[in-house]
């Protein structure tokens, strides 16, 4: 009997899988076509299992009866496309995982805020005395952490290309955002695929599960108009009140209502909320309904919400020099999280953009540019388009090709009173490792000023 997994990728996801696959009795190989990282590689080394780096051996791949493929590895890489050709399912690790584990999972997606929402939701369910663990795209490796833990309940931020590869995994209570356009250039730069792709959080939901939903977000409610979601549905609003269960901003007030959990609705102002802005009004809207439904108290959320502390890389507020203030929001790699963090600017901004573009669009900034924003710093190997988009609506544009040069000369532009925003609305891999090796050296070149 065939009893081989192979997993391509090295990173998180791939070693966490390859760990539970061994535990579970497989015969298990990693391929990885770059280089192992140290960390990783004694990982393997101590669980004794094979690999292999700087190649794919199609041959000792294709013997596998079921292939997990790291979410970073495109359909269309040469290797993923022999697999589907020979019939192989491909799947992801969240897919692999869920398999080994009875624990409650709260799954969180959308194009923007999915991080802090997960971080949020975790935060409130450890403060109410909860055994949870946090995983997907943060935290450890949730097939790991099913491996070496023993969680009764998951919170999960997963992104588009996670959900791909999930078929039989059931969200126990699944959270939709937004849905922005990004990563199409993993979607033959159709929208509607990625739009599909984003709803497959809601797949083999049943009444007993519930979809938190942000019915502001007109893809989403066109999407629930047109398809129907066997999940009890459960929405959020700024814009306008919510009958029976869901969340909505009022006069400054924000309601929760779960009435199957909680006898009083929970009220809030949002000058109480610890993330301020607009965005994260919706993501404390998201994070505390899938808590009360997990039956958190109220007290315990309204809590969490007042002390939670924000992620690294996102509106990350760095230092203040001669009254110059400089936010590290490195984490927007799309045109909206950049939008977001545009319109919470209250100061002149020296906005530094631009990177690895994913068939980004920026007609929806220009408005914000003219009102916002002084100048624009480029970073990145390619910025024709950035300039194209905003030379007509800014005084100065500047190209840059690393922190140091881009730091510098947006600080020789700002004035005291002003702010210096890196929110680069592109993926950084023309440059950089990640978005994080993006935000560490933005923070280093500023404490280095």
């Amino acid at each position: 009997m065939n009893n081989k997994i192979v997993i391509l990728g090295s990173g998180e996801s791939g070693v966490g899988s390859a760990i539970l696959a061994k535990q579970k009795g497989f015969d298990v190989f990693v391929s990885d076509k770059g280089n192992i990282a140290n960390k990783y590689k004694q990982q393997l080394l101590d669980e004794n299992i094979l690999f292999e780096e700087n190649q794919h051996t199609t041959q000792k791949i294709l013997e596998a009866k079921e292939i997990i493929k790291s979410p970073g590895i495109s359909e269309q890489t040469e290797i993923v496309k022999t697999i589907i050709e020979n019939k192989i399912p491909v799947i992801s690790e969240i897919e692999f995982a869920a398999r080994y584990t009875s624990a409650k999972k709260i799954c969180i997606t959308g194009s923007n805020g999915k991080t802090t929402t997960t971080l949020l939701t975790y935060h409130i369910l450890k403060k109410a005395g909860y055994n949870v663990g946090l995983g997907g795209n943060v935290g450890k490796s949730f097939a790991y952490q099913v491996a070496k833990e023993n969680f009764d309940y998951y919170v999960l931020e997963l992104s588009s290309f996670q959900l791909d590869g999930m078929f039989n995994f059931t969200a126990d209570v699944a959270i939709l955002l937004n849905i922005t356009p990004d990563h199409l250039d993993r979607y033959d730069y159709k929208f509607e695929n990625y739009v599909k792709s984003k709803f497959r959080i809601t797949q083999n939901q049943s009444k007993t599960n519930q979809f938190i939903y942000c019915i502001d977000d007109e893809v989403i409610a066109n999407f629930m108009s047109n398809n129907k979601i066997e999940a009890t549905t459960i929405p959020f609003s700024i814009k306008q009140p919510i009958d029976g269960d869901g969340a909505f901003l009022l006069n400054n007030q924000i309601t929760l209502n779960y009435k199957p959990n909680q006898n009083q609705p929970l009220i809030m102002t949002i000058e109480q909320l610890a993330l301020q802005g607009k965005h994260n009004v919706y993501n404390s809207m998201a994070a505390s309904l899938a808590s009360t439904i997990v039956n958190v108290r109220n007290e315990v959320i309204r809590e969490s919400l007042q002390d939670f502390q924000n992620i690294e890389h996102r509106l990350e507020f760095v230092a203040s020099i001669n009254g110059v203030e400089f936010i590290n929001d490195s984490k927007a790699t799309n045109v909206n999280s950049t939008w977001y963090a545009l319109e919470s600017m209250n100061k002149p901004a020296v906005w530094i953009a631009g990177g690895q573009d994913k068939g980004n669009n920026y007609d929806d900034l220009i408005d914000l540019v003219k009102a916002k924003v002084k100048a624009i710093i480029c970073l990145g190997k390619d910025n024709k388009k950035i300039i194209k988009a905003f030379k007509n609506h800014v005084d100065l544009i500047i190209e840059t090709d690393n922190t140091i040069d881009a730091v510098t000369a947006s600080y020789k532009i700002a004035k005291k009173g002003d702010v210096v925003l890196l929110s680069p609305a592109c993926a950084s891999f023309d440059l950089f490792k990640n978005y994080e090796d993006r935000g560490l050296q933005f923070k280093a070149a500023v404490r280095a000023i």
